[in-house]
């Protein structure tokens, strides 16, 4: 009885590890005039070509979700893809030293969906990159249990970074890209895997 129980709680670990990742690559900026969507489809496709993820862009510009906590379906339905998701992917504008309100909003809306999943940090603006965004995002996913990767990806004065095929001009940002991906793989499996032996607060 026990060899058989260890032999099946082995094969479940390998399907969790081995199952392809589900990855949710958010467009955290809901303005009109964003940039957000050119680094954020191009880290999708990255992602895609990268084999082990089904990617899923998520623009919260597809979403009314009230300032309020309050629920309604585009709350539901925005809640029903961060729940499938094994990992995040999350593109950042800096505004005024920090994240978008409208970002802040969307995560602010959920919790279990968050909880013991990795998220990387894209993120663009002028000089700084967005890297005063990215750093402040890490407080927050860390409240949330969130666990946020350490190396994250940014674009310094970005308008003039990409070319009209929507991709960087700069080649060796997709190798920046890999490895990134290849840090984000490792930590979604731990993390899946882990929820998978023993739900995460229970």
């Amino acid at each position: 009885m026990t060899t058989t129980t260890s032999t099946t709680a082995s094969a479940q670990q390998t399907t969790a590890s081995t199952t392809r990742l589900r990855l949710a690559v958010i467009i955290g900026s809901v303005r009109t005039d964003r940039f957000g969507t050119v680094p954020a489809e191009w880290f999708a496709g990255r992602a895609s070509a990268h084999g082990d993820y089904d990617v899923d862009v998520i623009d919260l510009a597809d979403y009314d979700l009230p300032v309020s906590m309050d629920e309604n379906d585009d709350v539901a339905a925005l809640g029903a893809r961060l729940a499938e998701a094994d990992a995040f992917v999350v593109a950042t504008p800096e505004y005024n030293h920090s994240f978008p309100a409208g970002l802040k909003n969307a995560i602010d809306h959920f919790h279990a969906e968050w909880q013991a999943k990795p998220v990387a940090l894209l993120s663009y603006g002028g000089t700084s990159g967005g890297l005063r965004a990215v750093e402040h995002l890490r407080l927050v996913f860390a409240e949330l249990h969130a666990v946020t990767m350490r190396n994250s990806l940014s674009f310094h004065n970005v308008w003039g970074l990409f070319d009209d095929t929507g991709a960087p001009k700069d080649e060796s940002t997709a190798t920046a890209a890999k490895q990134l991906l290849d840090q984000l793989r490792w930590w979604a499996v731990a993390l899946r895997d882990a929820r998978h032996a023993h739900p995460y607060g229970a």
